[in-house]
């Protein structure tokens, strides 16, 4: 991959597959937002950032060690997703849910804000997460600054930790208030160690995670495949359901994906969500 320092940031030029718009709007991520010019302005690793897609390459604000230290692991610019991409194309469905989905990378996020996120998430729609999700920085997370203008990382686990139901109130994220405690507190005092979570295999994660009050299968899968990074992880909510009940009718065993069935799912979404309407 090649890229270049410029003027207040880095130009990089991604092998193969890279659409900042599927990328930010398939359901992964919530903290950046489609700008009138058409960038993405976002919040990740403490950091704010524009990222411009340019018929040159993608440009990011920040320093080239910035992008060396977090962005270029944080968008998985060292894998080729176009061999992914050919990989999970198993019959005619996968195919055209492939093409429509091509320029999805997995992002590798931060794994208590992910967490946290897709706790939120529960029963809810991406706008309103994402509503959630930004109130929730807003009120309680540090500062840090773009173009001269304030922007609010995550809050820590820590931070949270300290807070209590009344805190949360002004998010308006009901019965999911009591899950964020108990999760950042199992999180801040140690007992959940995400780091060391990363390291062990699916089904130790898996079974972990769902240990945690309010967690289900689709939220586990969701932080083990977006931040602690097993690809094999297979997220199921109303869309992938929708999917496999009109294209599987008779069932569809996920390991066929082998180590690239996050990515499937993901190709899956997004061609549901915001094409197959």
């Amino acid at each position: 991959m090649k890229y270049k320092e410029t003027a207040g940031g880095v130009l990089f030029q991604p092998e193969d597959d890279f659409d900042a718009g599927k990328i930010f709007d398939c359901g992964q991520c919530f903290r950046w937002n489609r700008q009138p010019d058409g960038s993405f302005i976002g919040v990740a690793g403490g950091r704010a950032a524009q990222v411009i897609q340019k018929p040159e390459g993608v440009y990011i604000t920040g320093t080239r060690e910035d992008f060396e230290s977090y962005w270029r692991d944080y968008f998985d610019l060292d894998v080729s997703y176009a061999e992914r991409r050919r990989a999970v194309s198993i019959d005619g469905y996968m195919t055209e849910c492939c093409r429509r989905g091509e320029g999805i990378r997995i992002l590798a996020q931060d794994r208590w804000e992910t967490l946290c996120s897709f706790i939120i998430s529960q029963c809810n729609n991406i706008p309103r997460i994402k509503r959630i999700v930004e109130t929730f920085s807003d009120l309680y997370g540090e500062r840090t600054e773009l173009f001269g203008r304030e922007y609010r990382a995550f809050p820590t686990a820590e931070r949270t930790a300290s807070l209590s139901e009344g805190d949360l109130a002004p998010l308006r994220s009901g019965y999911r208030a009591p899950y964020i405690l108990a999760a950042a507190r199992q999180v801040a005092e140690g007992k959940l160690d995400l780091e060391a979570l990363a390291k062990t295999d699916y089904p130790t994660a898996k079974r972990r995670l769902m240990e945690l009050p309010g967690i289900g299968e689709k939220v586990a899968n969701c932080v083990i495949l977006f931040s602690l990074r097993m690809p094999s992880a297979f997220p199921v909510d109303v869309w992938i359901k929708k999917a496999l009940r009109e294209h599987y009718p008779q069932g569809l065993d996920t390991s066929v994906f082998g180590r690239n069935a996050g990515l499937a799912q993901q190709y899956m979404f997004y061609s549901e969500r915001y094409v197959g309407q």
